[in-house]
């Protein structure tokens, strides 16, 4: 386990092998489980204000879902998660022309409609963030439909910290996305 400000990571984070490999999985992370992607409470109202700007890459069943439920939800225990469509697929996945499943939402931002990437959840996959009072825990999720994600990410000898620099650096910043490489680097050593 790493300790670093008043963040807990796992030692998966810095020993597993990660690169995201969309051709072989389908982007089935965002069908998958029981509930859309977590929120955190500061993007609800980011998702109320691009809303309108993201509505033209949704899907009819994304939009429609949206129109029933709400642009997100809450669930039994309190926090808040993407919509779902029939309690599965993420609303605001939209598949591609080769049947890959991306972000409604990201695909907006890429084109300059909105300056919200997508929400951190999704950004930090597979690394789940979990918020306590005094620490905030940060876990690798391993899941069999990453197994492809797994499998490249050791033949590019990426680690799980180096695929997801840009997101990591994103939650907590620059300064302690270095202080996190030199704690990694410094314990190989």
């Amino acid at each position: 386990m790493i300790e670093h400000g008043k963040v807990i990571l796992s030692d998966d984070i810095k020993e597993q092998f990660f690169v995201c490999n969309l051709e072989k999985c389908k982007g089935a992370c965002c069908v998958e489980g029981d509930l859309g992607a977590p929120l955190e409470n500061d993007e609800l109202p980011i998702l109320d204000k691009i809303y309108d700007a993201v509505a033209p890459y949704l899907s009819e069943e994304g939009k429609a879902a949206i129109n029933e439920q709400g642009k997100y939800v809450l669930d039994e225990d309190g926090e808040y998660s993407t919509t779902t469509i029939g309690g599965k697929e993420c609303a605001y996945a939209i598949y591609d022309n080769r049947g890959i499943l991306k972000c409604g939402i990201e695909q907006a931002y890429l084109d300059g409609k909105t300056d919200f990437k997508k929400p951190i959840s999704c950004h930090l996959y597979p690394i789940r963030a979990r918020k306590y009072d005094e620490f905030e825990a940060l876990n690798y999720d391993r899941w069999d439909i990453c197994s492809p994600a797994c499998g490249f990410g050791k033949e590019l000898g990426v680690e799980v910290y180096k695929f997801l620099k840009e997101p990591l650096i994103r939650k907590y910043g620059q300064v302690w996305y270095n202080e996190l490489v030199q704690l990694i680097e410094s314990e190989k050593d």
